[in-house]
């Protein structure tokens, strides 16, 4: 009859959703694994003890950046902990709640208890994600240059969204973000910019992104509204901190001071104190172009070190050096990542083949799915050519 049925239904949507919440319980379980793996459990609370004895020596800030190091220590030992203490404890909590409601026949509470779970199970798997980023230099600051490639004005026009793209990421993410040098474009757009993006993880987060980027659309600049593809490279390296130490042999450099070519308004400061400095030995060049010429010397001196440092990282990991490896010609064959938006709407990473339709939401900044999938990719999976062979 008509109300069994109904009823038989009922049933089985109970016993699906206790499965799907029985699937999302694992998965927190799964995630809380890889955290305890990640932070080394077993000693976890003894380092702790022995973080907060150093703490407590009377001579620790006679070093003022060792005692900052320590402190970041502590400090990330320490979420980590109330991290994973929480997520178990919440999680524990819910699971009673579901348990009590079913037994009292409560649906609010089993439905409010639900949505918990499946909320923390993201939690829990973005915190999981962030485990990962345990390289030497993850935690620190980074610089992100952005340079315009093949394509002309199309490409400094492209090189001007992937700016406005990853200031967008960062300020969403709570990160400051610090224009060192722009070049404008001679029609439209940049031919080069570099930041400093300051916070906790920035470089891990953010250092998935060297390589080529690809445009494809229908021209602005084109009377014909033809096709154009467009390149720009964008290039990641870290801060370094101040007592991590890299000689530079003033032999090595040449210091040229020129007048700022920005495009004016108030994120840019026309100087005839700009600072270029070139490293023979390597080819690298920084710029900075925001302060005072003693300033920008700082600054670009700083820049020009933490990319040295980013080419001994590369040395010593096989793996970073592949991720990292020299940006080359922002041209076909060195892509990262496409992003179509004519004559379909298409964003594709071209090493995990992760892609979205939503190219609106990406060029506003949504590159989290991105950068997850990279950071979980393995790294001894198909290389970034075999990817490139899925190109759109």
């Amino acid at each position: 009859n008509p109300a069994c049925y109904h009823l038989d239904l009922s049933r089985e949507r109970i016993a699906g959703m206790r499965a799907e919440i029985e699937q999302t319980v694992a998965e927190i379980e799964n995630s809380l694994e890889l955290l305890r793996q990640r932070m080394g459990w077993e000693t976890a609370k003894h380092r702790l003890e022995e973080f907060n004895a150093r703490v407590e020596d009377p001579n620790l800030w006679d070093d003022p950046a060792k005692a900052q190091k320590l402190m970041r220590e502590r400090q990330a030992l320490v979420d980590a902990i109330a991290t994973h203490d929480g997520i178990k404890q919440d999680m524990s909590d819910n699971v009673e709640l579901i348990e009590l409601g079913e037994m009292e026949d409560d649906a609010d509470v089993v439905a409010e208890a639900e949505l918990s779970i499946k909320s923390l199970a993201q939690k829990a798997a973005a915190k999981e994600l962030e485990a990962l980023l345990n390289g030497e230099a993850d935690a620190n600051d980074t610089f992100l240059e952005i340079n315009a490639g093949a394509g002309g004005t199309e490409s400094c026009d492209w090189a001007s969204m992937l700016a406005r793209m990853y200031v967008r990421w960062a300020e969403a993410h709570g990160y400051t973000v610090e224009l060192q040098s722009e070049s404008a474009g001679d029609e439209a757009g940049i031919k080069s910019a570099a930041y400093k993006i300051s916070g906790h993880n920035a470089y891990g987060w953010l250092k998935s992104e060297s390589g080529v980027h690809r445009l494809v659309r229908i021209s602005p600049f084109d009377s014909a509204a033809k096709r154009h593809t467009s390149f720009s490279s964008v290039w990641v390296y870290p801060v370094v901190d101040d007592n991590i130490e890299i000689e530079v042999n003033p032999s090595d450099i040449r210091v040229d001071t020129y007048r700022s070519s920005g495009a004016g308004g108030q994120h840019v400061n026309k100087t005839d104190s700009a600072v270029r400095i070139t490293h023979h030995p390597t080819g690298i060049v920084v710029t900075s172009s925001e302060k005072s010429q003693h300033q920008n010397r700082d600054i670009a001196m700083k820049a020009l070190k933490s990319r040295l440092y980013q080419l001994e990282l590369d040395k010593r990991n096989e793996a970073i050096a592949e991720a990292h490896a020299g940006k080359g010609d922002a041209s076909w064959g060195n892509q990262i990542r496409s992003y179509v938006l004519q004559p379909y709407q298409m964003v594709k990473d071209l090493r995990t083949n992760v892609e979205t339709s939503d190219t609106k939401g990406v060029l506003d900044g949504d590159l989290d799915q991105f950068m997850a999938a990279t950071l979980a990719m393995d790294v001894s999976g198909k290389s970034r050519a075999e990817a490139q062979g899925d190109d759109l």
